[in-house]
């Protein structure tokens, strides 16, 4: 049986206000609902290793949903850092800071970790995936008009796969594209599967 038939009885809340992880969603033929917009303290202990961080976050994120969860309810977070030399980069605070993690991408490897909870009212399963992106050496123009024209405040690591960087900048990916976007789709695909069945 499709997934998308297995969901049919069930309601699949998407807690996340990010446009590409809905895109992302959308295109692979689930039906969801928006989850409505909840405040969650985005703090994870300072010794946690930086691959780790994505899983505890989305964890996080799903205990602080509001509401009590429904029997056929399932509730879809995620979390997305990029690691730079054990370093998590995440959202910039500002025009300056973008500008200088850039600086720091360009020309070097990192990964893209994004993880993933599905809860019920009775069972929680977290999953993270990785994928390593490099990127070729940027220029100081390259970096100011990326920052300028697509203003990338809201994205780890200060930059967006699916926009002009990502064309012109990412030389390689080892592993999943839509997991530098934001959600690795068919791992979340195979993953909410299983979940139901068992």
């Amino acid at each position: 049986m499709l997934l998308q038939e297995k969901l049919r009885n069930r309601r699949l809340l998407l807690a996340s206000q990010s446009p590409r992880r809905r895109e992302l969603l959308t295109g692979s033929g689930l039906s969801y609902e928006l989850a409505p917009r909840y405040d969650c303290d985005e703090v994870y202990p300072a010794g946690l290793p930086a691959e780790e961080v994505p899983g505890y976050l989305s964890e996080l994120k799903s205990r602080a949903y509001p509401a009590p969860l429904d029997r056929t309810d399932i509730l879809l977070t995620a979390d997305t850092v990029v690691v730079l030399d054990g370093e998590v980069l995440g959202k910039p605070r500002d025009r300056e800071d973008a500008a200088r993690m850039l600086r720091r991408l360009s020309g070097h490897s990192h990964t893209v970790v994004t993880g993933v909870t599905l809860r019920t009212p009775d069972r929680t399963h977290t999953f993270s995936v990785r994928s390593d992106v490099r990127f070729r050496e940027l220029t100081d123009e390259e970096i100011d008009y990326y920052v300028d024209t697509f203003r990338p405040f809201d994205k780890a690591g200060s930059y967006g796969i699916q926009e002009w960087i990502g064309y012109v900048a990412i030389e390689r990916i080892d592993g999943s594209f839509y997991n530098v976007m934001g959600l690795p789709i068919q791992k979340v695909y195979t993953e909410l599967d299983q979940f139901i069945d068992l």
